[in-house]
């Protein structure tokens, strides 16, 4: 019998009463999205200063900061030794000798690397009086507010000054555009207005808006019917905006970025907000935003993966199945656009906007499993644009191939850091992702589409392992830091992290079946790394980060991702994987965690065939665990309040559990205890 949808989806759809500044809602497609508060609009971003920000942001719209100085890469170059006696340049601190006007510069270059380019925020949408007063959250009653995940829109009511305020939010599924529809007798008695204003942008950590330099950046404006053209001017970075309104509306401009849309005599104002990198075309209707909208999120929920626990007996099962069916949407949103996701989506600034590539499995993978393998291959394009900067860096420091950088922006120039210039494991990950899109459409066309990016990849690899001619093994590193990232300060002495020796096997033996369906040979030196990686290290029972004795109770538990996030390669023994996961459950410093982490022991918990712990670990009480009413993965107030990463994290383990991987318990949902949990699926496909 088919499972009702629209049931499964409606029942978490987010209502709320009152305002929560950790909890403002988002419509979006993926390239674009805006997050509202309870007024279905921007009106209050003060009161959501301190909680979840309010943002308006495209995955185009970056600015970069004048550079009179001329700051290069170089300038933060770091010699390290490696195992090989080679010396290697990496761009972490910047050089720590010569003259103090040398290191200075190198201290100002870093800092100006790392602060660009910095994504903006296109401008801020909410209610006013119509002189531009700004309304008072107090003086809101009445609240009433439902995101309709079915329709992808967010319906608003409430009392202002005793009148009644209907709105209604929601994104075109293909523009860069917002549609508002709002009816009151406010509109029409001249009392209440929409207004836009537009801020510079900085590079701040996660602040990327400045309202105090107007004369900084221009906004031409260029009026016609209903309608205003404005052409946005930061620097040397320019976009376009376009705003329309519904006939008995006007357009006033207040400030040289601000201006209001005011409808006297009419109760109903219709708008809308185009943003784009050229000038904007023709904008469509609200009316038919509101319908291409609702046929397209009708679509995703009717074509892609779905879980129903309403039939369990176990009291986490309505928690688990609202996390699962809110991380759909809200990863879809701002998850599955053209460029590799930031930590904290389009919905407000984190490390100034930059995506880490090393989280791009863990916002995107599950997209495969849950049959939108589309909405995955999105962003894999960009790899292809960065493909030639990546063998750059290989080239640079002697390595054959292509060497992914953690945190960049969209020109792909890395950004200097003492961890991250140093962290490898992301680079087995565009294997991983062309092997996801593989398994739902195995063709020759895929095969070729990938083939570089995987034989890229895996030729530094390749390269990267250091041959240990005493112990007849490849070591990888040093230099290297590890996914758990604590032992950093250890990084021209780390070696041979368990997670990612496990992940190489892995990426060098997927890279070899690729050139196997496309009738190529295979590679030997890639046979020979893979064959002969030194063994996971262990200590006292269990698996370990690393062989150099470091601080194990903290961080990311990444050891435990050698069987679980990475299939059975042969590297780790079962029974001692499934020692170390209990052991982390039980002894693991959570306050040190970070959102992925729970959905990675529940991946190992699948492979080592303890189903009861991969709930428990993805129900585990902590604070880094914990999951707002609109959905996102709380970490830490203030600069990151969401954390995609444990939302994407979350559906790929839930779909594990739910359909199984390769060489899973025969029957169905092998993840799941037998006891308590009855779990329908569908369109899941199994992980590798």
């Amino acid at each position: 019998m088919l499972m009702d949808r629209y049931r499964i989806v409606a029942r978490h759809n987010v209502r709320r009463t009152s305002a929560d500044p950790l909890e403002p809602l988002t419509v979006g497609n993926g390239e674009f999205a805006f997050t509202a508060d309870v007024t279905g609009l921007q009106t209050f971003p003060s009161f959501h200063a301190e909680g979840m920000r309010l943002g308006t942001q495209a995955q185009w719209a970056w600015h970069t900061a004048p550079n009179p100085e001329g700051y290069a890469l170089e300038e933060s170059f770091e010699d390290y030794a490696t195992a090989a006696g080679r010396s290697v340049p990496y761009s972490t601190t910047g050089p720590d000798f010569g003259d103090p006007s040398a290191r200075s510069r190198a201290r100002l270059a870093r800092q100006w690397l790392r602060e660009n380019p910095h994504r903006i925020d296109l401008g801020r949408i909410g209610f006013v009086r119509p002189g531009g007063q700004l309304l008072q959250l107090s003086e809101l009653g009445a609240v009433s507010q439902r995101l309709d995940l079915w329709r992808g829109r967010i319906e608003s009511r409430f009392e202002l000054d005793g009148t009644p305020v209907e709105v209604t939010t929601v994104c075109d599924p293909e523009l860069d555009l917002l549609a508002v529809r709002v009816e009151s007798q406010l509109l029409a008695r001249g009392e209440l207005a929409v207004g836009t204003r537009f801020p510079y942008a900085v590079g701040d950590w996660s602040e990327p808006c400045d309202w105090d330099s107007p004369t900084s950046h221009l906004s031409e404006v260029h009026v016609r019917d209903n309608r205003a053209d404005i052409r946005r001017v930061l620097d040397d970075d320019v976009h376009h905006v376009a705003l329309t309104w519904s006939a008995g509306a006007a357009l006033k401009q207040l400030g040289p970025h601000e201006f209001i849309v005011h409808a006297d005599g009419v109760g109903v104002l219709e708008l809308t907000v185009g943003f784009s990198p050229a000038p904007v075309e023709e904008a469509p209707t609200v009316a038919a935003v509101l319908a291409a909208a609702e046929v397209s999120w009708t679509e995703f929920w009717s074509t892609g993966g779905i879980v129903d626990l309403s039939g369990s007996t176990d009291p986490r099962a309505g928690e688990l199945e609202r996390r699962v069916v809110l991380s759909q949407y809200l990863t879809a949103v701002n998850c599955a656009g053209s460029t590799p996701p930031q930590e904290t989506g389009l919905v407000t600034n984190s490390w100034r906007g930059k995506f880490h590539l090393e989280m791009h499995w863990w916002h995107a993978a599950h997209f495969a499993l849950w049959n939108h393998p589309a909405l995955l291959e999105r962003s894999l394009g960009w790899y292809d644009k960065a493909l030639s900067a990546a063998q750059e860096t290989a080239r640079l420091q002697g390595y054959s191939g292509a060497r992914w950088p953690k945190q960049v922006g969209p020109e792909a120039r890395e950004s200097p850091s003492d961890i991250g210039a140093l962290l490898v494991w992301q680079q087995p990950h565009p294997i991983y992702f062309a092997e996801l899109v593989w398994r739902r459409r195995p063709s020759r066309r895929t095969a070729e589409r990938f083939a570089r990016l995987v034989f890229e990849s895996a030729a530094f690899m390749a390269s990267y392992a250091t041959w240990d001619p005493r112990r007849e093994r490849f070591d990888l590193g040093p230099p290297v830091a590890s996914a758990q990232e604590k032992a950093y300060p250890l990084r021209r002495e780390a070696r041979n992290p368990a997670f990612e020796l496990a992940y190489w096997r892995w990426g060098l033996q997927n890279a070899q079946l690729w050139r196997e369906r496309l009738g190529l040979a295979r590679v030997p030196a890639w046979d020979a790394v893979a064959k002969h990686l030194g063994p996971l290290p262990e200590r006292d029972g269990r698996y370990v980060e690393l062989e150099h004795p470091v601080t194990e109770r903290e961080g990311h538990p990444t050891m435990v991702g050698a069987l679980g996030f990475v299939p059975d390669v042969g590297l780790a023994d079962v029974d001692l994987m499934r020692t170390t996961l209990r052991d982390v459950l039980d002894r693991w410093e959570w306050s040190d965690t970070w959102g992925w982490d729970y959905p990675l022991l529940a991946m190992t918990a699948c492979r080592v065939g303890e189903p009861r712990l991969a709930v428990e670990a993805l129900l585990l009480d902590t604070p880094k665990n914990h999951y707002l009413g609109n959905g996102h993965n709380f970490q830490r107030p203030g600069t990151l309040p969401l954390y995609l990463p444990g939302n994407g994290g979350l559906l790929y383990a839930v779909a594990m559990m739910a359909a199984g991987w390769d060489g899973a318990p025969e029957g169905p949902a092998p993840g799941f205890p037998d006891t308590g949990w009855q779990v329908r699926s569908e369109n899941l496909a199994p992980a590798p």
